[in-house]
């Protein structure tokens, strides 16, 4: 082989050489951060906590009805996506808060605020209605009082002061959010929810 071509064939080696590098290293530099070091990404997806797994509610045979609506009142926990708070129907300031914080966030989702439905659910001392229709139109209400609605009693998390709920469209228990924490966290969260889902 001439001189003039192994130079050539050095010159074409070493710029092949350089390119390898070049897609490699940062390759070889990820996997090394991310099994040889304590280094990892921060991981964070949602504000909440996750429900793992996703638990089903019971939603058969519930007394529900709209506040401030016309007309029978649609299947609660089924078709839309919903932000659920339980707790005592009289509504006490702790509640008063979590259906703001609901009323709120759903206000936020500006053109896909149809696609959220907000449910109390009553356990007890049911129901507060004239206040709640007046504070809080188009607000799903359960009386979950009875034997009706002890399934899904026993289907929420305890304790439930100061907690809301995601549901999803097929009635699943899916994040619990504390009203006090992070208030823009849930808002967040639902347009991440609504932007990928296909149902709801």
């Amino acid at each position: 082989m001439s001189t003039p071509d192994a130079a050539l064939r050095a010159r074409n080696l070493r710029t092949l050489g350089l390119l390898a590098a070049l897609f490699l290293l940062p390759l070889a530099l990820a996997f090394f951060t991310y099994y040889a070091t304590p280094w990892r990404p921060a991981g964070h997806v949602n504000h909440g906590t996750l429900i793992a797994p996703a638990r089903p509610l019971p939603r058969e045979n519930l007394p529900h009805e709209t506040l401030g609506a016309a007309g029978a009142a649609a299947a609660p926990l089924h078709g839309v996506w919903s932000l659920v708070y339980a707790g005592d129907g009289a509504c006490d300031e702790a509640c008063r808060a979590a259906l703001y914080f609901m009323r709120q966030t759903r206000l936020g989702l500006n053109n896909d605020m149809t696609r959220v439905a907000r449910v109390f659910v009553a356990t007890s001392g049911c129901c507060a209605r004239a206040e709640l229709a007046r504070d809080h139109p188009g607000l799903v209400l359960i009386d979950a009082t009875g034997e009706a609605g002890a399934p899904l009693r026993a289907s929420l998390p305890a304790p439930h002061e100061h907690t809301v709920f995601v549901v999803d469209p097929l009635g699943n228990l899916m994040m619990s959010y504390d009203v006090r924490d992070n208030p823009r966290g849930l808002l967040e969260d639902l347009k991440k929810l609504l932007r990928l889902s296909h149902i709801g």
